[in-house]
């Protein structure tokens, strides 16, 4: 069996990841006005590729196949309520009141990759929806709290996974964070459950992706006949934060925000 070869990035690749992490994060702050009652997920689709393009980048799920899957046939994904991941635009899914949708977009600029998302309330959300968004993004900064070099991956894991479960809700184990640079998914990969001081030793220059995705039921999930689409397999809610994270000499810097808020 091959040994996994995980790429550590000089400096000049992380200000290059860095940069494009930025515009993946002003995308989404772009997109989040949008997002109200009435709007069909691919007007924001749209939108997302246009002011990519116009920034002089590329979209990275169009026509992205990994692992033998039909290409991803649009440049956002949008997954709302019981979709976990990977959900597809499309003008027929009209967001509603109430409705939450995590939007994830990854931008390709100047060669390396910014990957993030966030979940966001359409309208007045209820309030299990409320608690289930707060807990997940209080469960992606606990994770990212958990990098630094010489911890383990399973830390990481460990500490989302005993924020998650304490509050009712499951962590979803069949989709996990990933290595990131020029390419868009590589080693390692990242569980969002796990035990601490189990896994890979960090070490600086790493760069992956942390991205919980964590239900309000079962963490079980169902694929469509689409190979994207993963459903809540008891179509309960799912939320899902993401950032894109670099460790560092002292600890760990979010590529996937702004310079000034990053390091920790």
């Amino acid at each position: 069996m091959a040994t996994e070869i995980i790429e550590l990035l000089s400096s000049r690749e992380i200000a290059k990841m860095r940069s494009a992490g930025e515009l993946a994060y002003e995308l989404l702050n772009y997109l989040e006005p949008m997002v109200k009652p009435g709007v069909n997920t691919l007007a924001l689709n749209d939108a997302a590729e246009r002011w990519t393009q116009k920034h002089g980048a590329k979209s990275a799920p169009l026509g992205y196949h990994g692992g033998g899957q039909v290409p991803f046939p649009k440049s956002i994904c949008t997954s709302v309520n019981e979709v976990i991941c990977h959900g597809i635009p499309n003008a027929r899914q009209i967001l509603r009141d109430g409705d939450i949708i995590n939007i994830d977009v990854t931008v390709i600029l100047d060669g390396y990759h910014g990957d993030t998302s966030r979940t966001f309330f359409v309208g007045t959300p209820s309030p299990v929806a409320k608690k289930l968004v707060e807990v997940t993004k209080e469960c992606l900064y606990r994770g990212i709290a958990a990098v630094k070099p010489n911890a383990r991956i399973g830390d990481i894991g460990a500490a989302i996974q005993e924020y998650a479960e304490p509050h009712g809700f499951s962590v979803v184990r069949d989709f996990v964070g990933h290595g990131i640079n020029r390419i868009f998914h590589a080693p390692p990969q990242i569980p969002h459950y796990g035990d601490r001081g189990k896994g890979k030793k960090l070490r600086p220059g790493m760069v992956f992706t942390i991205e919980p995705m964590i239900n309000e039921g079962t963490w079980e999930v169902e694929l469509q006949a689409d190979q994207w689409t993963a459903l809540t397999k008891d179509r309960k809610l799912s939320a899902q934060f993401e950032h894109t994270i670099a460790v560092t000499e002292s600890g760990v810097e979010i590529l996937t925000l702004p310079l000034k808020a990053t390091t920790h």
